[in-house]
């Protein structure tokens, strides 16, 4: 994914897209007109992509940028450009830059990050409460500056600096409201609900932990009635418009998997790894072309078209292309999608406080970590073909035995997992959603398996019409749907956002958006027992995909089959969006065999099905 990604939008998007255009960019001068927001978006996935692959054109090519921002630090310390909301500062750039230049200094050490971060924040300490972080963004966000501040605490051990977290606290949206949340934007809540957590981390205060928990529930009881882990936020979240048609656009997706991947960190609560999983495994994928080139602003559970029409008010933001495969699926999205795989693989593996080491999310990978408590390196490798098979192969690399405890989660769908030691089977019953924890003396060449029962099960959603979803494993799936794919023309207006732009001089031919229709039908309710068991539901293995890309309807190494019961009345709404799921009582006709694959791999797709028995 991540080597896609770099040969994809995010990683060639510096030479494509208008707002990156080096040219009189705002990141790079003080009298640049362009650049804003759409610099650091890109710039955060850019550089960890970068320096996760050790890609020396990609790292030179990120320092060019970090090194511009750090040589024009202003007098008082502000980082960057200078724009304002009215007469106050606006900060919600500075915000991204600030991650930007985190992932920057833990690749790098470069001292220069840990000064500019200082003095920017004793800059911000200064602004009146009354004109900090007022504004569209920045207030609903600003939790993502409370992070960087206490990044850099945990870096400096500067005291002089807290009182900005309290400062923040202070003027942020109140994301710890009972029974509701302070703004229904997809993407503020995505980042947003966070921010009482991240402050718990300062005062230690309970309330305030449980708010972030109270706040993932309370979007999720008003619209998250949907599989793939997000909810129906097209832009912004909607009464009466919850049906699992309506989607996330890929800002919030990516935005909540670091909301996940930072929870984690701060509770430990295995339960965040798993909804980061869900999203990483379930949404992401679909989200985007095969080769990473193209994507779209919305990805739902539901959608049988994805073109480039106008749907409002299915959709919240009636604008044209948002539901198309584009590399200009809005300047924000284009920007910031860049960070979720790299965020997903740096988090892969995590130190933990009594000097060990956590497998916190599942891929293959090798991860160096300092154990034991006189902090010696040894390197734990993965191995697996996880979400697609529960088996999972580590071995570890030491120079000389060193006793350290290592956490192998086990989500919580496991039920019935297994593990061993150098082929010593261990006792782990019921330890599915917590952590087993084996403390050891470890010699190079240890081995441990884990087995994760990749069990069938099932979601029922009663706020929706009681449709029914069905998971393997992690996987949740979907109806396969054939696709009619039409490329067009990513400069034509009728076919993308009116805000993509792009750099003088770019072949568009290799860049093209695409419109996805159905070629076989898609109205099928799902047959179940009276246990909600689909009916003949039977798992077809296949080769692993030589290019190891199993996301897509060609190369998925999984299919299934279950019986489907079409409903005629099922269709599109006057807008040509897919409509709503009917009622129970809608008419059925015949029952067919139907072929499902993990959502991930659908870009058209039904994934929540009206229940037939």
């Amino acid at each position: 994914m991540l080597e896609l990604q770099r040969d994809g939008l995010n990683g060639q998007l510096g030479s494509i897209s208008a707002w990156l255009d080096k040219n009189n960019n705002q990141w790079l001068s003080d009298s640049g007109d362009h650049g804003w927001e759409e610099v650091p978006y890109w710039l955060r996935g850019y550089s960890s992509l970068a320096y996760i692959l050790d890609d020396e054109s990609m790292k030179k090519e990120a320092k060019l940028w970090f090194d511009a921002v750090l040589s024009n630090i202003k007098e008082d310390g502000f980082i960057g450009p200078r724009n304002f909301e009215g007469e106050n500062p606006e900060l919600w750039a500075q915000m991204i830059m600030l991650w930007a230049l985190q992932t920057y200094y833990e690749y790098s050490g470069d001292n220069a990050v840990l000064t500019a971060m200082t003095n920017y924040f004793k800059w911000e300490m200064d602004v009146p409460d009354e004109r900090f972080i007022k504004g569209v963004w920045q207030e609903k966000r600003g939790g993502d500056n409370l992070w960087s501040v206490l990044w850099l605490y945990n870096r400096t051990g500067d005291t002089s600096i807290l009182p900005l977290a309290d400062k923040l606290h202070r003027n942020t949206s109140d994301w710890t409201m009972k029974d509701a949340l302070p703004n229904w934007h997809g993407v503020n809540v995505a980042q947003g609900f966070r921010e009482p957590a991240t402050y718990y981390m300062l005062t230690g205060e309970k309330r305030m932990l449980d708010a972030t928990y109270a706040a993932f529930e309370e979007m999720r009881c008003r619209y998250g009635r949907m599989p793939g882990g997000m909810y129906a936020a097209d832009e912004n979240a909607r009464v009466g418009y919850s049906d699992p048609r309506n989607g996330a656009e890929t800002c919030a997706v990516v935005e909540h998997m670091a909301s996940d991947e930072l929870l984690m960190a701060f509770t430990g609560d295995p339960f965040w790894a798993d909804h980061c999983e869900n999203v990483a495994f379930n949404t992401l994928p679909a989200a985007f072309t095969e080769d990473m080139k193209a994507l779209r602003y919305i990805t739902s559970a539901n959608m049988a078209i994805s073109d480039e029409k106008l749907h409002g008010p299915s959709i919240d933001n009636n604008l044209r292309g948002m539901l198309s495969m584009s590399p200009f699926s809005s300047r924000c999205c284009q920007h910031n999608h860049g960070m979720g795989w790299p965020y997903f693989a740096e988090h892969l593996t995590m130190a933990t406080a009594d000097d060990g080491i956590a497998t916190m999310l599942y891929a293959s990978n090798e991860a160096t970590v300092k154990v034991g408590r006189n902090g010696r390196n040894v390197r734990l490798k993965q191995e697996t073909y996880y979400p697609f098979d529960g088996v999972i192969s580590l071995e570890v690399e030491t120079e000389a035995p060193v006793e350290f405890p290592l956490y192998l989660r086990i989500p919580s769908w496991a039920k019935g997992a297994e593990t061993s030691v150098n082929g010593i089977a261990l006792d782990v019953e019921n330890a599915e959603g917590r952590y087993v924890r084996i403390l050891r003396e470890w010699k190079d060449g240890d081995k441990i398996k884990l087995d994760l029962p990749m069990n069938v099960s099932h979601t029922i959603w009663p706020e929706n019409k009681n449709s029914i979803s069905v998971n393997y494993g992690p996987l949740t799936l979907s109806l396969k749907i054939d696709e009619i794919r039409s490329a067009h023309d990513s400069r034509d207006h009728e076919f993308v956002q009116d805000d993509s732009h792009w750099q003088d001089g770019v072949d568009a031919s290799k860049w093209p958006c695409y419109v996805l229709k159905p070629a076989s039908s898609w109205n099928y309710g799902l047959k179940v027992n009276s246990d909600n068991s689909p009916v003949d539901f039977k798992v077809i293995r296949k080769a692993w995909p030589a290019d190891d890309y199993p996301f897509s309807l060609e190369s998925c190494p999984l299919e299934f089959t279950a019986v489907g019961v079409r409903i005629p009345s099922w269709g599109y709404d006057d807008t040509g969006m897919t409509d709503i799921l009917p009622d129970e009582s809608a008419e059925r006709a015949e029952e067919k065999s139907i072929p499902l694959i993990p959502m991930g791999a659908a870009r058209l797709r039904i994934s929540a099905f009206p229940k037939c028995r």
